[in-house]
């Protein structure tokens, strides 16, 4: 295929989509897209393609794995009756809050109608996001106790820094001051697997939601496994109202990290704020922050924490790249303490 003004690059693709590079990369390795090629070999995107990439775009967007969307594009539509439904049942839930807002438009008027001004809080309640939640708190050891203030926490909040940054305990005190928050440990991967699964033969609800999504993920390339499940008992429970967990990527393949972070993207429980610390570039891949997400970066020096926009060059952006690596480079480096060149002169 030569090169024409008909014919888009992956990232003029990508854009017009309103999707990531890695996204239309991930439908081609599952055979759901076949870009042309031009001379030199690059892909291009002619009209079929972007059609029917904007097919598969819309597809995930209402919440089909990649297997599903496959199944709905060779035209059985079992899986896409069901998607539609939950989509409904997302679009009725916002018009009732539209309805209420109206209401409350009405109500005030009618007040100053009559001479009377709102209340404090009362506008800021009307024209800001009801799921809107800020935190502010001393920080803890290693920082000194300075001033840490988070507002308009994000639903998906990701918390990076290198080893040593006191990313943790930020994470463990961002728990305890977030109304209705919990901290999801690591003991999750030992002793809380076990937990998670008597907890979803307890509550057939739950073990609903988890099945549900395990088979998601499975359809998008993920494997199963322990660590998996006992994660997502506590993604899908319907309490609390705010998760912080720890190396979210622990005990995950990458092909599972990667279709977790995809799971993520589209949204959980309506309203739940999901902060994840993390080290991997298959949960944070810079190229797919999106306006509902927001990075978190605790430096090396213990300064105080910084939100870092996701884009280079921004303040911060750098460091949290360097943070960054593949599953495979941190599964070969996993465990290793780097010596003090007095150590390594002593043996």
């Amino acid at each position: 295929m030569s090169p024409s003004g008909s014919n888009l690059s992956p990232s003029q693709a990508a854009s017009r989509l309103g999707v990531s590079g890695k996204a239309l990369r991930l439908y081609e390795r599952h055979g759901l897209l076949a870009p042309g090629r031009t001379r030199a070999g690059w892909r291009a995107y002619g009209p079929a393609e972007m059609a029917r990439a904007a097919e598969i775009a819309s597809l995930r967007a209402l919440g089909l794995s990649l297997k599903q969307v496959a199944r709905v594009i060779g035209g059985d539509a079992g899986d896409l009756g069901a998607a539609l439904a939950a989509h409904e049942a997302r679009l009725h839930a916002q018009s009732r809050q539209i309805a209420d807002r109206l209401d409350k438009v009405r109500h005030l008027r009618s007040e100053l109608i009559r001479g009377q001004t709102p209340a404090p809080g009362e506008l800021a309640q009307l024209i800001d996001a009801d799921t809107r939640l800020a935190v502010g708190f001393d920080l803890p050891w290693p920082w000194g106790g300075e001033r840490f203030e988070l507002d308009d926490i994000r639903p998906l909040t990701y918390l990076t820094g290198p080893l040593g940054s006191g990313k943790t305990r930020l994470a463990m005190r961002l728990a305890e001051a977030i109304p209705d928050a919990e901290f999801l440990g690591l003991e999750r991967l030992a002793d809380n697997a076990a937990a998670a699964k008597a907890r979803l033969e307890r509550d057939a609800a739950l073990k609903s939601r988890v099945d549900r999504t395990l088979a998601w993920l499975v359809g998008d390339g993920a494997s199963r496994s322990d660590a998996l499940t006992a994660l997502l008992a506590a993604l899908e429970a319907e309490a609390p109202n705010a998760l912080v967990v720890d190396l979210v990527e622990q005990g995950l393949d990458q092909a599972t990290q990667e279709a977790l972070a995809a799971y993520l993207r589209l949204g959980t429980r309506e309203g739940r704020k999901l902060i994840l610390l993390t080290r991997s570039t298959s949960i944070l891949d810079l190229d797919d922050v999106g306006g509902s997400e927001a990075i978190i970066y605790c430096p090396a020096n213990h300064s105080s924490p910084i939100r870092v926009a996701p884009y280079p060059g921004s303040p911060g952006y750098e460091a949290v790249a360097t943070c960054l690596a593949s599953p495979e480079v941190r599964a070969r480096t996993a465990g290793i303490i780097a010596l003090r060149p007095s150590d390594a002169i002593a043996s």
